[in-house]
């Protein structure tokens, strides 16, 4: 069921301060099903550096699960779950955004898109959408796999509002082999198979690299869904800029 945000649930000011935390992902297994895969670290944390939020932004307002509006493409589960980092108990009540491109790789909302930049799809809000975490720190979203545009590898954005004055940005990502399967067996992306870039190639992604990496999702399959899961842990004190970032972290989670 779609719902509009509340004044309270808009956070309204909350660019006032951005980035006083920081996103880490544990990785798990990509045997893994549904959230099970966003489950505690298996012995490895590491950071998931804040990435640019990107163009293609914008806030429907719309507080729902299934944010795929019926677009072309092959249906996806992605499953997330906050925690605290360091001690790794779950966030509860925090927003959740995430947007990202069709199977075309187009995105809602937005004019001058396409090679030709002459599509608009202005008025549009498929493939976006906010959830609020529940008491396990988990959201699942039901949506399909994104499509390629010039000059970015596969991604969703992905926004995490602690409170009314902080949030996390980031952008999380498919392993290559995978895209190129689904992108070579299945419609509508089988039209145009070959991306121009992989996460060996995105700027972006490999900026990710340099602050530690951890981007790239947990994958599975249930039947002709894809299910893909990440852990989300975030520092609320404040501690990883004060105490130089990503070397605090190691030193908390023994890498």
């Amino acid at each position: 069921m779609t719902k509009s945000l509340s004044r309270r649930q808009a956070l309204t000011g909350v660019l006032a301060a951005p980035a006083a935390s920081a996103i880490m992902a544990g990785s798990a297994s990509a045997a893994s099903d549904t959230p099970a895969a966003a489950e505690q670290p298996h012995g490895q944390c590491v950071l998931l550096p804040q990435a640019v939020e990107g163009p293609f932004y914008f806030d429907p307002k719309l507080v729902r699960s299934d944010i795929s509006e019926g677009r072309p493409g092959a249906p996806l589960r992605l499953s997330l779950r906050v925690i605290e980092a360091g001690p790794c108990t779950p966030i509860a009540n925090a927003r959740v955004d995430v947007w990202h491109a069709d199977a075309s790789g187009i995105y809602s909302g937005y004019s001058g898109q396409g090679a030709s930049r002459e599509i608009s799809t202005k008025g549009q809000t498929y493939l976006r959408g906010t959830q609020m975490t529940d008491a396990d720190g988990r959201v699942t979203f039901q949506s399909v796999y994104p499509g390629w545009y010039p000059g970015r590898t596969p991604h969703i954005h992905v926004k995490v509002f602690l409170n009314e004055t902080s949030l996390v940005i980031g952008q999380i990502y498919f392993p290559d082999d995978f895209s190129a399967r689904i992108y070579s067996t299945r419609q509508p992306y089988n039209a145009r198979a070959v991306p121009d870039t992989t996460n060996a190639t995105d700027w972006i992604f490999s900026d990710g690299q340099r602050e530690g990496g951890g981007t790239v999702l947990a994958m599975s399959e249930d039947g002709d869904t894809i299910v893909a899961a990440l852990l989300i842990g975030v520092d609320r004190s404040g501690e990883t800029t004060a105490k130089a970032g990503r070397g605090f972290f190691r030193r908390i989670l023994g890498l």
